[in-house]
């Protein structure tokens, strides 16, 4: 049953903010989402969802929310809210979605946006068939560093581009369910932090590979006896470019993309990480030159631009279609590490990619203390 709602220029009318739940109550939950919405000023935090009751009960009364769900109550929960904000393990980003879509209630959905391309399209469709919009979570779409890198990637400062390298690696804590839940179920590096590597080239690149060639490698430790330790990828793309994606879960924390160009190098590290600055250099012949982006609160950012796009009926820029672009990528590179051979990618439709008219800068929270969850690293 399609449950009633305000629509988009109900809200504009009567000023009302966006009411929301958020689905999942894990270490980027409580350290980043939850608190995300109190420095919004379309958002507000309506309910919490969980399968544990102290997660409930303390985060419910930090919070002061009315309204507290387990899992089995969540169609209880959809009534009581206009959006839901997803930040469960990957590979129940599609049933809560679907499920959320079908009682007529917006969708964040964190990224990777599903296991599959088949699960990606099943939740582009319930969006599109319910009238509700869907997100998936790139919260760097509207970061400032990253979005003066396309616009001086675009600017023909760095001449014409030619290659990207890109690489994002940690050490994962051994029993966290990117380690215990296998690739087909969304697990392992690629999933969660290559898609980092793989977003920023195609946004800087402003195209979709063609083709992708990749190997996995594991050196014996305990923790990747289901999924791999470290994934590497050559995407070819469209003009003879190529992009180098590294990523691994059993090496130190780096987090860093460049782009190469005929006349300059753009370089940025740390480059995907939140919760503190993030700096840029860019060398142009002998000249270089470098610049630290203070920080700030990307949740907040993401999340009172998609509510925008739900009060004023626009079409969010990272949809459902940018979460499956890079889905379909993160298959490829799986596919061709476990064949040894490349892996051709058909064509993509083309889609809106971020700009700088998406910058939205919040002032950074202070860090929450955590309620029965872990630091995902060692």
């Amino acid at each position: 049953m399609t449950r009633k709602s305000y629509g988009p220029k109900t809200f504009l009318a009567n000023n009302k903010k966006l009411r929301y739940a958020v689905v999942g109550l894990g270490h980027l939950a409580q350290v980043a989402v939850l608190p995300a919405f109190a420095n919004t000023r379309n958002s507000e935090l309506t309910a919490i969802v969980s399968g544990d009751e102290t997660k409930l009960k303390k985060l419910g009364k930090k919070y002061k929310l009315e309204h507290t769900f387990r899992y089995g109550e969540y169609d209880s929960a959809l009534k009581e809210v206009d959006a839901v904000y997803i930040v469960l393990p990957n590979h129940l980003h599609h049933e809560y979605t679907v499920r959320a879509a079908a009682a007529g209630v917006h969708v964040i959905c964190e990224k990777p946006m599903a296991d599959n391309e088949k699960e990606c399209k099943a939740m582009i469709e319930a969006a599109a068939k319910n009238n509700v919009k869907l997100m998936i979570a790139y919260r760097l779409h509207f970061e400032e560093s990253n979005l003066e890198a396309i616009q001086k990637a675009q600017s023909g400062k760095l001449g014409e581009l030619r290659f990207f390298e890109g690489t994002f690696s940690e050490q994962a804590a051994a029993g966290n369910v990117r380690l215990t839940e296998s690739v087909a179920r969304g697990g392992g590096p690629v999933f969660d932090m290559g898609v980092y590597c793989i977003n920023a080239a195609r946004y800087l690149f402003r195209a979709e590979p063609t083709s992708v060639t990749a190997f996995s490698a594991s050196g014996g430790d305990k923790r990747f006896t289901k999924v791999d330790e470290m994934t590497s990828a050559i995407l070819r793309f469209p003009g003879e470019r190529l992009a180098n994606v590294n990523c691994s879960f059993g090496a130190t924390e780096v987090s860093r993309y460049s782009i190469v160009g005929t006349n300059g190098t753009l370089t940025a590290e740390p480059a995907y990480n939140y919760g503190f600055p993030l700096k840029q250099k860019i060398t142009i012949g002998t000249k270089t030159r470098s610049k630290t982006f203070r920080k700030t609160d990307q949740f907040a950012a993401q999340i009172m631009y998609f509510s925008d796009c739900v009060q004023r009926n626009r079409e969010p820029e990272p949809s459902g279609w940018e979460g499956l672009a890079d889905v379909r990528v993160v298959t490829a590179i799986y596919e061709s590490a476990r064949t040894g051979k490349r892996v051709e990618l058909g064509s993509f439709p083309e889609r809106p990619r971020p700009g700088m008219s998406q910058k939205i800068s919040r002032p950074a929270h202070r860090k929450p203390s955590l309620i029965k969850a872990e630091a995902p690293t060692e």
